[in-house]
């Protein structure tokens, strides 16, 4: 297997120690051209999405990635942000469910970390 980004082991290690839920991480480089990965995950409310995402950005900042966007909140139920073809997405559970990204790239191989 290919080395896995830096900022990809980070955001999941981030995110698990956070308490987020569900971690899963896509490669979507044999798939699509809009990122390399995705990262899904599921907070369990609107201020613990909001505490992820603030996170995120800050775990980023300090570490000198490179944003190209960010979007969402707590209360819309998604998180989005996007760092050097890392694409992060944190859901509520009913957001989660809805867009269903896992099943959206079927195609994509799942990365165990």
């Amino acid at each position: 297997m290919d080395q896995l980004p830096e900022f990809l082991t980070q955001i999941v290690k981030f995110l698990d120690d956070r308490k987020a839920e569900n971690i899963t991480v896509l490669d979507l480089r044999d798939v699509a051209n809009i990122a390399d990965y995705f990262v899904v995950a599921t907070g369990a409310n609107a201020p613990h999405l909001n505490a992820l995402g603030d996170g995120i950005q800050r775990l980023c900042k300090d570490n000198h990635y490179r944003e190209s966007r960010h979007a969402g909140n707590g209360n819309s139920g998604w998180v989005i942000a996007d760092y050097d073809g890392v694409m992060v997405h944190v859901f509520s559970v009913e957001m989660r469910d809805l867009y269903d990204l896992e099943k959206l790239w079927k195609d994509a191989k799942r990365i165990e970390l």
